[in-house]
């Protein structure tokens, strides 16, 4: 009877997970296909076939694959060990920088979730970032993306482990379903216990460090393929039509290509403010429009003529802000300052203005990816440095998407001798791919810095604390400094991870 418990146990597990993922937004075919392959594991398991395979059932869905192929390359590649140590050394500071940052972003979202409660709940099914169910992460790319990324991050611990002399307890692949989630390197225990502290920072840290320089070097590849795009169609598009103004009276739409005004060619920025520069308000300007794809994918050309508008005025009529309320006591003198402060912004009475924000040329939505050289060289790395973090944000803002769909149509492949070979939707695609790498490459090497166990944040703040006490206490009893630093530890993954829950719980308690 006890057995029969036992085994119900066992089989209740996965059962309630199931159903779990279910309530989070799992399609009724995914439960289906998720129920026939854990069946398929229970038989498997049960007959022995697993362990000809040297496979294990662990989680009840997760398929453990060892395999020496994967050893053979770790051993080949731990061959430079110089180097490697070096990677780690390295590692351990940058993840006590990244680490820092961690927290602060996630003080600073608690701080703003009880400063002002977010207004509408977190759906269900977007707690878990899983490509294909969470709305803003589609499957295909993100999938291949997050496999890559967790076998690098799995070699980042095994390499360190292998150059520091640590046996491979096991190697291999981990499956859920006929798709690898990754790769997974366990050293022998009592090697990772016995090894010195410095060692153990080193294996811990090199892994989502990996992930981070991968993010990095991956954003020189978009930034290359970024350059292989050429408009389709050279000009100007606005992204919004200002209501009332001279372009929304003339019919202008958001995402129609303006090629020309008053006969000039306009194919980008540069161009279209020479034309602005010789403008005053009042002028009327003829203007040459090819509007947006029909179901055949053309566009029709026209004429429109568009008459422009004070800038300044239209600014002014928005409204003085209010954080000028606090500077002035009159509203005459928060105008003059406000005027002022436009006018510093380079916004002057007497400029023309279309009537359109976002305002760029057809090629964009790439752009803003590449390596600009125009400006200085602190803000040219500083740009660099903060772009994963801009990029995360992009999902969530096009719904799935790495480029809005009306831009995207506003692009071709350029001439060179790669991109006139995969064409258009080739280095789309190739963009796409490079996009979701970088993303799945830093959100995974952020998310295992923040200090909470089983995260490898966690491990580096246990194994840290455990240092400083040592450092600072030295005649303390080495089991009393190991048991302290346990609760230091135990005591920052519960603060931790009642931050992280804080914004998710506020926001579906107040919805």
């Amino acid at each position: 009877m006890q057995d029969e418990d036992v085994s119900l146990m066992k089989h209740l597990f996965p059962m309630i997970s199931v159903y779990f993922l279910y309530i989070l937004g799992l399609p009724l075919w995914g439960v289906v296909i998720m129920i026939i392959w854990y069946t398929s594991l229970v038989y498997l398991e049960n007959n022995g076939t697993l362990d000809d395979w040297n496979a294990t059932r662990m989680l009840g869905f997760i398929l453990m694959i060892r395999t020496n192929k994967g050893r053979v390359f770790l051993d080949k590649i731990s061959r430079y060990g110089r180097f490697w140590r070096g990677f780690g050394e390295f590692s351990i500071w940058l993840c006590f920088v990244v680490m820092f940052g961690v927290m602060l972003l996630l003080l600073f979202s608690a701080l703003m979730t009880a400063l002002s409660p977010p207004q509408e709940s977190i759906p269900a099914k977007d707690l878990l970032l899983i490509p294909g169910i969470t709305s803003s992460i589609p499957f295909r790319w993100p999938t291949i993306a997050l496999i890559i990324a967790v076998i690098i991050h799995e070699y980042g611990h095994a390499i360190q482990a292998r150059v520091h002399g640590m046996r491979a307890k096991s190697f291999g692949l981990l499956l859920l379903g006929p798709l690898p989630m990754g790769a997974f390197f366990e050293p022998e225990f009592e090697e990772m216990t016995r090894a010195p502290r410095r060692e153990r920072l080193r294996i811990y840290a090199a892994a989502p460090s990996i992930n981070i320089v991968a993010t990095y070097f991956v954003l020189l590849l978009i930034s290359v393929t970024a350059s292989g795009f050429v408009a389709t169609n050279p000009g100007m598009h606005a992204q919004k039509i200002v209501a009332s103004s001279g372009a929304d009276e003339a019919g202008l739409e958001p995402y129609e290509i303006i090629t020309h005004m008053d006969g000039i060619w306009v194919p980008d920025y540069d161009s279209f403010e020479l034309v602005m520069e010789s403008k005053s308000p009042g002028d009327a300007v003829e203007i040459s429009v090819l509007s947006r794809e029909n179901e055949l994918g053309e566009r029709e050309a026209r004429r429109i003529t568009v008459t422009l508008t004070n800038q300044l005025d239209y600014y002014l009529e928005q409204g003085i802000p209010s954080y000028f309320e606090d500077e002035c006591e009159e509203e005459e003198d928060c105008l003059e300052k406000y005027t002022n402060e436009l006018n510093e912004l380079g916004i002057k009475d007497g400029d023309a203005f279309l009537g359109v924000h976002g305002f760029y040329s057809g090629t964009e939505a790439v752009d803003r990816y590449e390596l600009s050289y125009s400006s200085g060289s602190f803000t040219r790395a500083m740009n660099f440095l903060f772009k994963p973090l801009v990029m995360m944000g992009t999902p969530i803002q096009l719904e799935g998407h790495t480029i809005p769909l009306d831009e995207r149509n506003l692009l071709d492949a350029g001439d060179g001798l790669v991109t006139s070979i995969i064409g258009t939707e080739g280095l789309l695609a190739v963009f796409d791919f490079l996009f979701w790498f970088a993303w799945i490459n830093f959100l995974l090497g952020f998310a295992n810095l923040i200090p909470m166990v089983p995260f490898d944040g966690g491990q580096i703040a246990r194994d840290s604390a455990h240092s400083v006490i040592r450092f600072f206490a030295r005649d303390m009893n080495p089991l009393r400094v190991e048991s302290l630093a346990n609760r230091i530890s135990g005591l920052s993954s519960i603060i931790m991870l009642i931050i992280i829950l804080l914004p998710i719980l506020v926001a579906n308690i107040l919805n």
